[in-house]
Formats: C-alpha cells, structure tokens, sequence
C-alpha cells in the first residue's frame, strides 16, 4: 500500500536542545561578565539575541519537504515482521538529521506510535522500520509527523499531515509455511494427494497375511483357523471426520504469554491443525464464545475455502468478560448431528472458576470426542522454580506452586471425565495439537 501526499503545509519551527542549552550558559557568563566589568552589562543581552538570530537564520535554511509517501502492506500477520517505508522529498535538502512518527492503531504496538529515523540518499529523505503486530484487527495509521533540524542544529522544523492508511493483521499462518509442516503432509498418511490408506484407522478393509511387527490383536483367529495360517485384520484410515474448534475468547485467553494473547497463540494452532484436517479430507467448523456464542461457521470441506476458516478467525474479538461456557457447549451440542472431535481451547486462573467448565465440557463426552488444550503457564513456571534468593522469592514460589497444583487438579478432573487433555508450551502447541487429533483419527474414536 502506498499513499503520496500533497505538498505539505508551511512547518513550524521551534528551538532545539542545543540551542536551550547555549541560552542557559549566557546567562552565567553575562553575570560573570557584569561583576568584573558593570559597563558590559549589555554583553548578555547581546549574545541572546544574535543566539535567537542564529535560531532564525538556521530555521530558514533547514528547508522544506515537498512530498512524502508512505509504504506499507495492505495485510499483516499478528506477531510477524511487518515493514514501514517513509519517503520524503525536500525542496531545499534538509540537514543531516531528520526523523518521522507515525500514529497507529493499538494492534500494531503499544502505546500507538512509531519512530522512523530518516536518512539523506539520492537526494531524498528514506527511513524505514519493522514492528511485529500484537493484536489482529485493522489497524489504522493515522497521522505522519516530519521533523528534521538546521544546518548548525538550532533549529528543528516540523509539519505534520494526516492519513488513511488501513492494514488487516491476520491470524500468523507462519506454521503452514514451515518445511516441517510441508514435509508432513508429503510424507503421512493423509498426505496431499486422497487416496486409500491401510494400516490405521478403525474401517475394516481386508484381510491379509499375519507378519512379525504387527499388532496381534488385529489377528483374525477364526480366520486363520479357516485358511491353518494367521491372519489379520487390515483396517482404513477414516475419512469425512466433523471437527469443531471452539475458541475462548474470555479474559484469560486475551493475557498474553511472551508478547502476545493466548487467543492468537490458539488461533495459529488451530488454522495449522485446520489445515492437516482439510489435507486429509475432514471436515472443520470453527465457534467463538465468550459471554455468550460469537460465531459458528458452517463446515468447510475442501482446503481451497481454507480462507474462511482464516477470515472467522480473524474477527474473533479480544473480550475482557468471562467465558460462559454452559452457554457455548449448549449451542454447539444442537448444531452437532453427529458423533465429532470437539477440540476445546482456554484456559483457567482457580478451580473455582473451572467448575462451570468442567460440567459444561464433561456433557458432550457421552456423544463426542473432546480435547481439552491448555498452555502451560511459563510465568507462573518461573516463579516457581526461581532460586530462593531471599523470604520473599520462597513465599512467592510456595503460592505459585500451589496454584500449579490446584491447575493439574482441573486438569486431572477433566480426564477422569473422559476428556483428552493436551498441554504444552505456547511455542509447541500447534504440533502437540496436531499430535493429538493424528492420534484420535489412528485410534478410529471419531466416525
């Protein structure tokens, strides 16, 4: 994206540092100057004024931007590097030092402004800068501010314009791209390319003759009795699976963990996991929830609407309310027809708070599959396992260690419960997410 402005405004101009600092030592020396000789009294008068005509005289030959433009992608993803571009073209070449600003929406930093330094090539002004997005939404860019000093640097000038700049920040799809994930879907048994598969699954294909290495529970006694030879079961991988992500997009989940919110960390797990899925011919549903249901998009089959799935993710909202999870599980029970995965996504701070969540998630185990995927908490971890250095570290290490505890209590109740539970670190959980659901469609839970 690139936007050219018109010719900017007449800037204004103020004193810079240097020059503030020149005026505050005339003052001793004026003084100096009054008690050793009372006739120069007018000394320090006289310097401050050819002080203020040398600010003057530098503003005046600082010169003036003519044009500038702005360079920047229409679309972004959270957490990866996205690079802005600020072009500006003197009229009169400005001297050696020049900066810009940049007002920008909260989601692509903190606090919504950008510093860009600016350099003299080609006889322009050129500066750029890399900001990793922190929030998905669109992000606006606002405002341009250009300041650049004099040739003796005592003065600064200064113009302003505003924008209309828009940049979409995406779900971070960096996963699908990697050369693991790539050499995954070559490799597996899901594979790129449809096609039968036997050796997993729980679909009966065929029979064939016993061989060392296989599973001898797969042999079929009473056919080998038949044939005076063992035989097993061959079985294919089942295809046309109904999974349903459902997202929470609570309080807890908008917390971040190393930069960004759990949310977003949850969303690239589930686009890739999404991905794998759509590979092997499944079918994938994503819910947003928090107070109440978000959004439950209609099944995508096929990996060329992947983008669907991409776009529902991306207008989850960051929500500062607690999840209402009886709400959320009540809604997707009646869309499910059918025997599916449920891959739940949250988080929890106290048993007290999970309770709600253990009844509403243990109802739909009686019909379908359900996973459970947690991060582990690296803060609550560190504190834990810091070295006792003094009373106040061990007594901040106990409680975390409690609170630990008190998490692998709900965690432990919901796989009594029957719930598969997946936890891993945030930069792992896409995989152990992947892992997992592999592990339901070998074992055949889901049909």
């Amino acid at each position: 994206m690139k936007l050219r402005l018109p010719a900017l405004p007449a800037p204004r101009f103020q004193p810079t540092a240097r020059a503030v600092l020149l005026l505050l030592a005339i003052a001793p020396v004026g003084l100096i100057a009054a008690v050793l000789a009372p006739a120069a009294w007018t000394l320090a008068p006289a310097l401050g004024g050819a002080l203020l005509l040398l600010v003057l005289l530098d503003a005046a030959f600082a010169g003036t931007i003519g044009d500038a433009r702005v360079l920047v992608d229409d679309e972004a993803e959270v957490g990866r590097t996205l690079r802005l571009v600020v072009l500006a073209e003197p009229l009169r070449a400005p001297a050696r030092r020049a900066e810009a600003a940049l007002a920008v929406g909260a989601q692509l930093v903190e606090g919504g402004r950008i510093g860009v330094p600016l350099a003299i090539a080609d006889g322009a002004l050129q500066g750029a800068v890399d900001v990793a997005p922190v929030r998905r939404g669109a992000a606006r860019i606002e405002t341009l501010w250009l300041r650049w000093a004099g040739p003796l640097g005592l003065a600064e000038r200064t113009v302003s314009r505003p924008l209309d700049l828009t940049v979409r920040v995406q779900p971070d799809l960096s996963a699908l791209r990697s050369g693991e994930l790539q050499l995954f879907l070559r490799d597996a048994d899901i594979g790129l390319v449809a096609r039968r598969v036997r050796g997993a699954g729980a679909e009966f294909e065929a029979l064939a003759d016993y061989e060392p290495g296989m599973d001898r529970r797969r042999i079929d006694w009473k056919a080998s009795a038949r044939h005076a030879r063992l035989v097993a079961r061959e079985y294919e991988t089942e295809r046309n699976t109904q999974i349903v992500f459902a997202l929470d997009c609570g309080q807890a989940m908008c917390e971040p963990v190393a930069g960004l919110a759990r949310i977003d960390r949850a969303v690239t797990a589930v686009l890739a996991t999404a991905w794998v899925a759509l590979k092997g011919q499944d079918r994938v549903a994503l819910l947003g929830f928090a107070a109440k249901p978000l959004a439950l998009t209609p099944f995508v089959t096929a990996p060329r609407d992947f983008h669907r799935l991409r776009e529902a993710a991306a207008d989850l909202d960051y929500r500062t309310e607690e999840p209402n999870f009886t709400w959320a599980m009540a809604t997707l029970a009646s869309r499910l027809k059918r025997r599916s995965l449920v891959v739940v996504f949250s988080d929890f701070t106290d048993p007290a708070s999970a309770e709600l969540m253990l009844e509403s998630v243990g109802r739909l185990v009686d019909r379908h599959v359900v996973l459970f995927v947690v991060m582990e908490d690296a803060e609550l971890t560190g504190i834990a396992t810091a070295p006792p250095v003094d009373l106040d570290a061990v007594s901040q290490a106990v409680t975390a260690n409690a609170l630990l505890h008190q998490r692998q209590l709900v965690l432990q109740r919901l796989r009594r419960l029957g719930v598969r539970v997946v936890e891993a670190r945030h930069d792992a959980i896409g995989l152990a997410l992947i892992d997992a659901y592999l592990a339901v469609k070998r074992q055949g839970l889901v049909g």
